[in-house]
């Protein structure tokens, strides 16, 4: 089943500015997608739509097989967790429990299951100890947790991510990462990232699509994606650095690197070691 569905979606702004043109969007349930562009490409905009926070100037946007709409816009955002690419912007009450309460209260649930979700999301997002503190008090690894965690208390089926990695050191970066890969593999929970950061895209996502002025450029699975080249650059984005090293190593150096290129240290691992002709002991 389809989780999202845009059919020939477009969005200019009140200002008239083209933000999105004739966009065609596809994610099936349980899938891990990547929305992938250079700044101003149209990434923010269009995940804005996936939960009604924006409506198409022309085109539908389908949630579930429901057409978004504004009379069906509690399903929507019921169905679609947002996280923000600035979690100060979405983290606004005095202690990280009312934060993540915020939402389940907002539906209505009775205050025992409000109680349970709230206990849920910190156990999934390891917040466990930081309950009771400011959230402007927290790291921004932390903060991250919670937006993410005010989402998932209420138990949305598909969540989209607002460049996930900003502003994050490399370790809160792989608790990320972690996490997230735990809410779709674990919970079955549709997973949509949008962002430019092209060395996290292989490890969040097994299908791309590349963005820029707010038309789809390229689309498709991952490793089919990054072959293009061609495309990724004339779009100001690059290769992975892993696949990157490996492009040198085939063009200028002629070892027999095969042609679809590693994008992870996993892969460039076993391609060294069959380049050397070692097997792997796992």
């Amino acid at each position: 089943m389809k989780a999202i569905e845009t059919i020939s979606l477009s969005y200019t702004y009140p200002d008239g500015t083209k933000a999105l043109e004739n966009i065609n969007f596809t994610a099936e349930k349980g899938e891990k997608i990547a929305i992938l562009g250079p700044n101003g490409a149209g990434k923010s905009t269009l995940l804005h739509h996936f939960n009604g926070l924006l409506m198409p100037t022309s085109g539908k946007i389908y949630i579930l097989g429901h057409e978004v709409s504004k009379a069906n816009i509690d399903y929507v955002r019921q169905k679609v967790g947002l996280v923000f690419q600035n979690p100060d912007d979405q983290l606004f009450a005095p202690t990280v429990i009312q934060d993540i309460a915020f939402g389940p209260r907002n539906m209505g649930l009775p205050v025992k299951e409000i109680e349970e979700r709230v206990e849920w999301a910190l156990e999934v997002m390891e917040l466990k100890g930081v309950e009771d503190k400011p959230p402007q008090k927290l790291s921004q690894g932390q903060k991250k947790r919670v937006a993410i965690a005010g989402v998932l208390a209420m138990k949305p089926e598909i969540i989209a991510l607002d460049e996930p990695t900003a502003n994050l050191d490399p370790k809160a970066v792989n608790k990320i990462l972690e996490l997230l890969l735990k809410l779709n593999q674990e919970l079955g929970i549709t997973l949509i990232v949008a962002t430019h950061d092209v060395d996290f895209v292989p490890l969040c996502s097994d299908k791309i699509y590349i963005l820029n002025n707010g038309k789809t450029v390229s689309e498709g699975p991952l490793k089919e994606v990054f072959l293009n080249t061609e495309t990724l650059r004339s779009v100001d984005l690059r290769l992975p650095r892993i696949a990157h090293l490996f492009e040198i190593l085939k063009v200028k150096d002629k070892l027999p690197i095969g042609n679809t290129l590693p994008l992870t240290i996993g892969e460039a691992r076993k391609e060294i070691l069959k380049l050397i002709n070692v097997k792997p002991e796992n």
